[in-house]
């Protein structure tokens, strides 16, 4: 009894260390981006584990590119670096969870390449960096460098590997012999993959929409490259923020955070009831 009670205390423990690891670093982004700058770092040589004077000056210093009180100012205000992660995130996302499903049922259903799943890993497992140099080139040729379709299409390539495998392992688990039955009654290959297997694999679907999204949104490295003014992301304008002044400007950075976390959050929540698996066993018990 004793050894089963102290079991328990330490599983207890461990779980509330990992909650303020994972919690902490949430905790003090979203107290940062209220403080005022001389909050930033300490006062009176003593850290303010809570905003003193809660304001909304970061917040206003991202929106308008300058802020009362302020004496630096931007020359980029948050929307169009937060449109651009928006709109090349999503079409990356489209390209990238479209090709994947449709290869991996080929694969798991018609059996197309054998050797064309381990092909697709190689290019997730080869690292992005040590191809940024001839992609460079070869988008400077074709005048993607700085566009939203060149970043899109960058993105649904580097993040192909990862949809294909993820649907590839739905499929494997919806049973042939429902397509099959469909296939007796009438229905051709293209009506039962989209009336029969993709509903099945909805839940499947949701979630390797959701983890490319997630990957697509917070890239820095590929954005960086490949954009110079006009779409320039999120990531990269948030390394922007310094000033000769003030150096990194902490507030703006933890309030830019905050916004940037919101369209995963809110794509996670509308998809939320798909994101259960146990959705597709059900579909097949009936």
């Amino acid at each position: 009894m004793k050894t089963s009670m102290t079991r328990h205390v330490v599983r207890y423990a461990l779980l509330v260390l990992a909650v303020f690891f994972v919690a902490y670093p949430l905790y003090w982004m979203f107290t940062m981006a209220f403080k005022p700058y001389p909050e930033w770092t300490t006062v009176g040589d003593q850290l303010t584990w809570w905003p003193r004077n809660p304001t909304f000056q970061n917040f206003e210093f991202l929106i308008y590119g300058h802020a009362e009180g302020l004496v630096v100012s931007l020359d980029k205000t948050i929307f169009q670096p937060f449109m651009a992660s928006l709109v090349t995130s999503t079409v990356g996302t489209l390209i990238a969870v479209v090709c994947g499903t449709l290869a991996s049922y080929a694969v798991v259903r018609f059996k197309v390449g054998a050797g064309l799943p381990l092909q697709v890993l190689q290019l997730r497992l080869f690292p992005p960096l040590a191809v940024m140099i001839p992609v460079m080139v070869m988008w400077a040729f074709l005048g993607a460098v700085d566009t939203w379709w060149g970043l899109s299409l960058i993105y649904g390539i580097v993040t192909l590997p990862f949809a294909f495998w993820l649907m590839k392992t739905f499929f494997d688990e919806v049973p042939v012999e429902i397509e099959e039955a469909a296939r007796v009654d009438g229905c051709s290959h293209w009506r039962v993959f989209w009336r029969i297997t993709l509903p099945i694999v909805k839940p499947g679907l949701a979630t390797c929409a959701l983890f490319v999204f997630i990957l697509n949104w917070s890239d820095y490295l590929l954005a960086l490259l490949l954009t110079q003014k006009i779409w320039v992301t999120l990531p990269v304008y948030m390394a922007t923020l310094t000033s000769a002044m003030g150096g990194q400007m902490y507030g703006m950075k933890a309030a830019l955070g905050l916004v940037a976390a919101l369209p995963p959050v809110v794509f996670g929540l509308l998809i939320q009831k798909h994101l259960v698996r146990g959705l597709t066993f059900g579909a097949l018990k009936q």
